[in-house]
């Protein structure tokens, strides 16, 4: 996406100020959100045209075993059937557009969780800056171990010559949640992270569902090979630095010019050129995965664009195919580009979520 300042007819020159200003820290991109989430809420989306009257939600800070300030948020039905576990993309966060999306499953009967990863929205952490991609996953775990009321060691003093480690065994959530059903759910990046918590936890989840998921980065949308070379010797000297060329991702990812401008209105959303050291860790985890397809064994549902330039949708259709689940499902949407519950006409945006409410509603029998 572009980084010019974003341009808002509707705001003040102070609330401008606010959302033009650097959010490479979270303070900014929290007064940000502050700022602007009642003018996120209403939008000329689909998105928002959906209710959230008798849904409990709830937003809070959670500082994890790492010392890291993690922002959650969950909207909960009067009495949710199963559990949905939100892992959000690269250049997004578990606010706007997916507040819409939790509104429609959580309608539907579905508790829904989710957590912004370290260095994006809301959670602490420099912006967009990704140093492990298997870091994130097992903030994931952590945090969602927790949401789920199971039992998890926490290490609680330190190793030396003299000195033995320290375990103790604790659970936190809410009980209530114990005996549901639960399913990942992961969009574009998220996708890759859905697929390294269940290699991790092979046994641990209801089943999974990947919404264009990042198996692969589109050939497009990866620097050539000669500057992908020149970007990987640097990368140990300069980690954190933006300097990895990019297509705009609103433009790749909308199919209808409307609601790619509507994108912009994600204030909090990471919008730079990747910065060297996430390139490559997303990179290599797309490699992990193509390379472990055959491992996944959790009930899937893959939905893709079968005109999506940003991840590849022939890496969905080998997950299917190779992916030794017995129960799975892909599902190709003609025409459809990336973004299928945000940036496409609204009868698409309809279908997407009717499968997949259909195949929830069926694995919760």
């Amino acid at each position: 996406m572009t980084t010019r300042p974003l341009r808002f007819p509707e705001i003040d020159a102070e609330l401008r100020r606010i959302v033009n200003a650097n959010m490479e820290e979270v303070p900014a991109r929290r007064r940000a959100r502050e700022a602007f989430k009642d003018i996120q809420l209403n939008v000329d989306h689909i998105l928002f045209k959906t209710p959230s009257d008798g849904l409990k939600v709830n937003e809070a800070y959670e500082v994890n075993s790492r010392g890291v300030e993690i922002f959650t948020k969950r909207w909960l039905p009067e009495t949710p059937k199963a559990m949905i576990c939100f892992c959000h993309g690269y250049g997004d966060t578990c606010s706007f557009f997916f507040e819409g999306i939790a509104r429609k499953f959580a309608l539907s009967g579905y508790g829904v969780f989710a957590m912004d990863y370290p260095g994006f929205g809301l959670s602490e952490g420099l912006h967009g800056y990704i140093p492990s991609f298997d870091t994130i996953v097992d903030d994931v775990i952590e945090h969602y171990n927790k949401v789920k009321g199971v039992f998890v060691y926490l290490f609680g003093g330190h190793m030396d010559n003299n000195v033995e480690s320290v375990f103790h065994l604790v659970m936190a959530g809410d009980p209530e949640f114990q005996n549901l059903p639960s399913f990942l759910f992961g969009q574009s990046m998220g996708g890759a992270v859905v697929l390294k918590v269940h290699l991790k936890q092979p046994n641990a989840w209801s089943g999974g569902i990947l919404v264009a998921p990042m198996c692969k980065i589109a050939d497009d949308m990866v620097p050539p090979w000669a500057v992908k070379q020149f970007l990987i010797g640097i990368a140990n000297f300069l980690p954190k630095h933006k300097l990895v060329p990019q297509k705009d991702l609103a433009e790749a990812a909308f199919r209808e010019p409307k609601k790619r401008e509507l994108a912009a209105y994600n204030v909090i959303a990471y919008k730079h050129k990747p910065r060297l050291r996430t390139a490559l860790e997303m990179l290599e985890t797309t490699k992990q995965i193509e390379q472990r397809l055959e491992d996944v064994s959790l009930p899937l549902l893959i939905l893709h664009g079968e005109a999506d330039i940003v991840t590849d949708p022939s890496v969905s259709k080998a997950l299917y195919e190779k992916a030794k689940s017995s129960d799975k499902t892909l599902k190709l949407y003609k025409d459809a580009f990336h973004s299928l519950l945000e940036g496409e006409p609204d009868e698409t945006i309809t279908q997407v979520f009717n499968d997949i409410i259909s195949w929830l509603d069926q694995h919760c029998k």
